[in-house]
């Protein structure tokens, strides 16, 4: 592999979120030092993940099955929908081992600043489900940051006539955090202390 090679790599690596130059270029020279056959499976888990995992109909997170195994799982009370942002959010909450309820990822945050409505995120998708008429309570876990206030408040407007009990996670979660970055401890106090909107 030649210099053109390999700065190709750090340039793909250095692409990824969190990864600086310095930090691609560790992992490039971790990747040219393993086994072929390491380096071909990471190779090939990439590609097969890229071809085979797609968001849940249901609930739009990520899956290999349709629905997903959370959508699936019977013992999972489909009186409760925790929204979230991005997929991600999913794995943070389920960390915790908590919560028992099902998810609705909503793919994005109402910014008008960045041209993204209500109708640009699964909003609609949510209402579909409450109607359907199962759901008693909507946690909204979305970010706290502007965009993420701004979603809970403008799902929390459409559901309170309905007569869902709308919450909002607690705001032990700094402003301007990310729940994919929060620790167990903190996520589990936020929900908690969630609150009526």
């Amino acid at each position: 592999m030649g210099v053109d090679s390999i700065n190709a790599l750090v340039a793909q690596l250095s692409r990824l979120p969190g990864i600086g130059t310095k930090s691609a270029q560790r992992l490039a020279y971790f990747i040219l030092d393993m086994p072929d056959g390491g380096a071909r499976e990471l190779a090939a888990s990439i590609v097969r993940a890229r071809d085979s995992v797609r968001y849940c109909p249901v609930c739009g997170n990520y899956t290999d099955t349709e629905p997903c195994a959370i959508c699936r799982d019977q013992s999972r009370s489909e009186e409760t929908i925790c929204v979230v942002e991005e997929a991600r959010d999913v794995f943070s909450m389920e960390k915790l081992r908590e919560y028992r309820g099902k998810y609705h990822v909503l793919h994005g945050a109402i910014s008008p600043t960045d041209g993204i409505g209500p109708g640009d995120i699964r909003i609609r998708e949510l209402m579909a489900r409450v109607e359907a008429g199962k759901v008693r309570e909507v946690i909204l876990a979305t970010n706290p940051d502007v965009k993420g206030e701004a979603t809970a408040s403008y799902i929390a407007r459409l559901l309170k006539p309905k007569g869902i009990r709308v919450t909002r996670i607690a705001h032990g979660i700094p402003i301007g955090g990310n729940l994919e970055y929060i620790d167990e401890m903190t996520l589990l106090k936020a929900m908690e202390g969630r609150r009526e909107m």
